[in-house]
């Protein structure tokens, strides 16, 4: 429902990185709310420590020719490298201001703090991260006073905050694909079987990864490539005694192309999203979907119901339903279109960026009335002018 007049607001966004993805998925949300924010209108500055992780481990891995590459997949964004943060410079002008949570506690404390004395802003702190249940009271440890409400990405970290009372503003903002990156690509000649996307990470889906992705592999002798970081000898001699192709780090912006090349894919969710935080899927099923290539995956507990069971995806009780299912998508592509075209569609109703810019300033809308009609300098949403993702589905609402 479009609007013929824009409020256009300003938004500032603190992340450990935009520019890099060396194992850091939150970047791949990120890259796609700031396109749909700026698309509408709307002023976007991101902010990055010059001497990130993620990005010094990118640099090592693959040299700096891949900021050419970033910047024509992504020609709108564009983050400020900074080695010391000068907070006051950078929020002189917000509306909005969104810290991620894979900032250091001291720069979180900071702008909370500055927010405090100078309340001309809304201050969310976003949420993207097992450590709320992994890492020992390591919520309690931010300091999150300053801050208007919490954005977490799923149902089950939300009620987390909420019965532990780290905030009492929490909404559940799930992350989504960019469908202007994520799309299926056609008249691409397929070279994989199979293809599985992600890192191997700190031994939280070892076993899990052996049983679902490379046994299933070995088993039915099929032409497979894993791609990702942080793999140990030990993963890589067993990707190569199970005949797998090892592809190293891929920039997540040739991820569909890698996707049209291939037949089926899998997904395997670490532990404690499994285990202890069910219904967060993580970012790859979104983007999988998004691109038309069917998917069966590893159990985890779909409470949200962000998916159709056994229609947009398939999943596997253990190893053998593993192997089967993905026979059965390989023996009969016309299940797998079918799967193809479902998952899709699925994306397109429900799970863009596109939807979440939307789902962004209705939680904003919310928190206003929630703080008693106090307003800083958001509009509301209906004043926001903003075109709705375009969809036969309406937008599922925020969750209170």
């Amino acid at each position: 429902m479009a609007s013929t007049t824009t409020v256009n607001v300003n938004i500032v966004i603190f992340c450990h990185s935009l520019v890099s993805d060396w194992n850091h998925g939150n970047a791949h949300f990120l890259r796609g709310i700031c396109s749909e924010l700026i698309s509408r209108g709307h002023v976007v500055h991101v902010y990055e420590p010059e001497d990130s992780w993620s990005y010094q481990n990118m640099v090592a891995d693959a040299g700096t020719a891949f900021l050419a590459e970033f910047k024509l997949a992504y020609p709108m964004l564009e983050s400020r490298r900074y080695r010391e943060l000068q907070i006051d410079r950078a929020l002189s002008k917000a509306d909005l201001v969104i810290v991620h949570e894979w900032n250091t506690p001291e720069i979180i404390a900071e702008i909370g703090s500055f927010r405090k004395r100078r309340p001309i802003f809304r201050l969310l702190f976003h949420d993207t991260h097992h450590r709320a249940v992994t890492v020992v009271n390591s919520e309690s440890r931010i300091d999150l006073s300053g801050y208007d409400a919490v954005l977490a990405y799923g149902a089950s970290l939300r009620d987390l905050y909420l019965e532990n009372r780290w905030h009492r503003n929490v909404w559940s903002w799930h992350e989504a694909a960019d469908t202007r990156v994520f799309r299926p690509r056609t008249s691409v000649k397929k070279l994989y079987d199979v293809v599985w996307i992600g890192n191997w990470g700190d031994d939280e889906r070892t076993e899990e990864l052996e049983e679902f992705l490379i046994q299933p592999i070995r088993e039915l002798c099929l032409n497979a490539v894993v791609y990702g970081v942080r793999y140990p000898p030990s993963a890589r001699r067993a990707l190569s005694e199970a005949g797998i192709k090892y592809g190293g780090w891929l920039p997540n912006f040739r991820v569909p192309e890698i996707f049209a090349r291939a037949s089926v894919t899998v997904h395997v969710p670490r532990r404690p999203y499994v285990e202890r935080l069910p219904g967060i899927p993580t970012i790859r099923p979104f983007e999988a979907l998004a691109c038309g290539i069917p998917l069966v995956s590893a159990p985890w507990r779909d409470v949200e119901e962000l998916f159709r069971k056994d229609q947009d995806l398939l999943f596997a009780k253990n190893g053998p339903d593993m192997t089967a299912k993905l026979a059965t998508l390989l023996d009969h592509p016309d299940l797998a279109n079918d799967m193809s075209r479902s998952g899709r569609q699925r994306i397109d109703q429900l799970h863009t960026c596109a939807h979440r810019v939307d789902a962004l300033f209705e939680i904003l809308d919310n928190l206003r009335r929630r703080l008693n009609g106090r307003r800083i300098r958001i509009p509301e949403f209906g004043e926001m002018g903003l075109s709705r993702a375009s969809s036969s589905v309406p937008a599922p609402p925020p969750q209170l």
